[in-house]
């Protein structure tokens, strides 16, 4: 997914919603790094793009809980 459309995606989204979102992210890089320590990750940006993800889900968390 594009990040215009990813970002537009979660400024839709209640915080609820994102909260939920962020829970997933983070068992998602749990499970990559875990993968990558047993040299069972193939695709090692996947790491990297799920990081960035967070980021911006808590970007969004916080613009909504400032507004």
């Amino acid at each position: 997914m594009k990040t215009k459309e990813f970002v537009k995606e979660l400024n839709n989204k209640s915080i609820d919603e994102l909260n939920k979102e962020l829970v997933a992210a983070k068992k998602e890089l749990f499970n990559l790094r875990f993968q990558n320590a047993t040299n069972q990750l193939e695709n090692t940006s996947r790491i990297k793009e799920v990081r960035r993800n967070i980021a911006r889900i808590q970007g969004a968390i916080t613009a909504k809980a400032n507004a």
